[in-house]
C-alpha cells in the first residue's frame, strides 16, 4: 500500500470540470437523472419513508433547514437532506451499479452533493465536478476492497466505500485542500459502516444505511472545512479500510489509471427494480418467454446459475423463495424470475404481486445454484438460464444485464425512466426537472434546479 488515502485527496481537490473528458459529464448527469427519479418517487411510496420522518420529528430534525429532499415540501438541514435523498434514492432498489465494485455510486454521491452545492451555492458545473470525484473515489475503494472478500465479511459496499465518495463530493464543494479533504477521509474511516445483516428478513437497514453514508460523508468534509483533525492513511493504513473491511484487498486499484480512466463510465443503470445480481437472469426468462411463447402451465422447472455473489445476495432458498416484503422481494431471484416468466415484464408497481399464488407456484419450480462459468470474471453480474418445458431444455447465458456500459439507454429511454417514477409525485413539474439536470451545467446555482423537486 502507497499512500492511497492523500493520492485520492489530491485528485479531488485538484480536479477541474475542465479536465472532465464531455462523455463523462453526460454520463454523470444521466446517472443523476437516474437517481433521482426513485429518490422522488420513494418519498411518498417507499414502505420505510413513514419511519424515517417520524424519527426526525421525534428529533426535532425534521425541516429547519435549506436542502431539498425531492419530492418534499418541507426544506432541512444539509445532513438530514442527504441522509432523506440517500435513503429515498436507493428505497426501490432502481439506482445504478458499478459492476467491479458492486455498489451503487450514486446512492452516496448525488445528495451530498446536492445537499453541500445548495448551502455554498455551487454552480452546477460544480456540482458535477463534485459527483465526478465521489464517483470516482467510491468506485475505486469498492475495486480495491474487492467486493467478494468484502461481501465475505458481511459489509455492504455502497454504505461502506460509499461513506468516502459522498465525503469527496462534499470536500470538493467547499473546495477544500488536499489535507483537509485527507482529513475528511480520516473522518469517513469511523464512519463507514452497513451490514447485510438485512439480507435475513428484508429489513430497511439497506436503505438507511446508505442514506447514512451520504449523511457521515457531509459531516466528515463539514468538520475538515473546519479544521477537524482526522486520522491519516483512513484507506491503507495498519487499521484502515482496506485492512478492517477486507480479507483479499488490491490497493492499486484504488489509483490505477487516475484522471485518465474514469470508472464514472463504468456505472450502469437498473431496468428492474431489485438487485443487481437477478437483472441477467430477468433479462433471460423475459426473453425466452417471448420467444418460445413460454406460459406458466409449459414450464416444468427452471434453473437459474448465479455469482456466488449473487447467490449470497438472492439465491438462498430457504430465506428467499417466498418473499413477503419489498426488501425481500428485491433480493429474491425466486420472486423476481417467477413474475418475469409469468408476465413478460417487471417495474416498481409489481411489487403489489408479493404473494401472488400464481407466483408462488412458478417460484416453487425454480432453482438458484453457483454457476462455475461465471466466477473469476470482471463483471459478477452475468447469469445462466435452463429452462425444462413443453420444448425440451432451453439455455441462455448472459454475460451481462442490459443497462451496463455497452448496452447503457440512450437520452430518451433514460428520461423516460425518470418521468414514469417522478410524475406520479411531480406532475408536470417532472418534465421541467428532467430538463434542468439533463442541463445541469447551465445553471450558475443549483438551487434553481432543486427548487423544481419541491411539492
Amino acid at each position: 500500500m502507497a499512500n492511497e488515502t492523500a493520492t485520492l485527496a489530491a485528485y479531488v481537490a485538484n480536479l477541474r470540470y475542465e479536465d472532465i473528458p464531455p462523455k463523462v459529464l453526460e454520463r454523470a448527469k444521466a446517472l443523476t437523472l437516474d437517481f433521482l427519479g426513485s429518490a422522488v418517487r420513494a418519498r411518498s411510496e417507499a414502505e420505510s419513508t413513514p419511519s424515517l420522518l417520524a424519527m426526525l420529528a421525534t428529533l426535532g430534525l425534521d425541516g429547519k433547514g435549506d436542502a431539498t429532499v425531492c419530492g418534499d415540501a418541507k426544506t432541512y438541514t444539509p445532513a438530514i437532506a442527504a441522509l432523506l435523498n440517500g435513503a429515498l434514492g436507493h428505497s426501490l432498489d432502481f439506482d445504478d451499479t458499478h459492476a467491479d465494485s458492486s455498489l451503487h455510486p450514486s446512492a452516496p454521491v448525488v445528495p451530498a452533493a446536492f445537499a453541500v452545492g445548495e448551502i455554498v451555492e455551487a454552480s452546477g458545473r460544480d456540482v458535477l465536478t463534485a459527483i465526478v470525484a465521489g464517483y470516482e473515489v467510491c468506485c475505486r475503494l469498492g475495486n480495491a476492497l474487492d467486493p467478494t472478500s468484502h461481501y465475505a465479511k458481511g459489509f455492504h459496499p455502497t454504505a461502506t466505500a460509499g461513506t468516502y465518495g459522498a465525503a469527496a463530493a462534499a470536500a470538493k464543494l467547499y473546495k477544500l485542500s488536499a489535507d483537509q479533504i485527507v482529513a475528511a477521509f480520516g473522518v469517513s474511516g469511523s464512519q463507514a459502516a452497513g451490514s447485510l445483516q438485512f439480507l435475513v428478513n428484508g429489513a430497511w437497514n439497506k436503505r438507511y444505511q446508505v442514506g447514512a453514508a451520504a449523511m457521515n460523508g457531509v459531516v466528515a468534509a463539514s468538520l475538515a472545512r473546519e479544521g477537524f483533525i482526522g486520522a491519516t492513511e483512513s484507506v491503507e493504513g495498519k487499521h484502515g479500510l482496506l485492512v478492517g473491511y477486507s480479507d483479499n484487498a488490491h490497493p492499486d486499484k484504488a489509483t490505477a489509471g487516475l484522471g485518465k480512466i474514469y470508472e464514472t463510465m463504468k456505472i450502469g443503470v437498473k431496468p428492474y427494480p431489485s438487485c443487481r445480481y437477478t437483472h441477467a437472469a430477468i433479462d433471460a426468462l423475459i426473453a425466452m418467454r417471448r420467444e418460445h411463447n413460454l406460459t406458466p402451465e409449459n414450464i416444468k422447472s427452471v434453473e437459474i446459475g448465479l455469482h456466488r455473489n449473487g447467490i449470497t445476495l438472492t439465491g438462498d432458498a430457504a430465506t428467499k423463495r417466498h418473499a413477503r416484503s419489498v426488501v425481500g422481494g428485491q433480493f429474491s431471484m425466486y420472486f423476481t424470475g417467477a413474475l418475469a416468466l409469468d408476465q413478460g415484464s417487471f417495474g416498481w408497481d409489481d411489487y403489489k404481486r408479493l404473494g401472488d399464488p400464481a407466483i408462488e407456484a412458478l417460484a416453487d419450480r425454480i432453482e438458484v445454484v453457483q454457476d462455475p462459468r461465471l466466477e473469476g470474471k470482471s463483471h459478477p453480474f452475468g447469469a445462466r438460464v435452463s429452462i425444462e418445458s413443453g420444448e425440451g431444455t432451453l439455455e441462455r447465458l448472459i454475460p451481462d444485464p442490459s443497462g451496463e456500459p455497452s448496452s447503457f439507454p440512450d437520452a430518451a429511454a433514460m428520461q423516460q425512466k425518470f418521468l414514469q417514477l417522478a410524475r406520479p409525485v411531480l406532475n408536470e413539474r417532472a418534465d421541467r426537472f428532467a430538463d434542468a439536470i439533463l442541463s445541469l451545467d447551465k445553471f450558475d446555482r443549483i438551487g434553481r434546479v432543486t427548487s423544481l423537486a419541491r411539492l
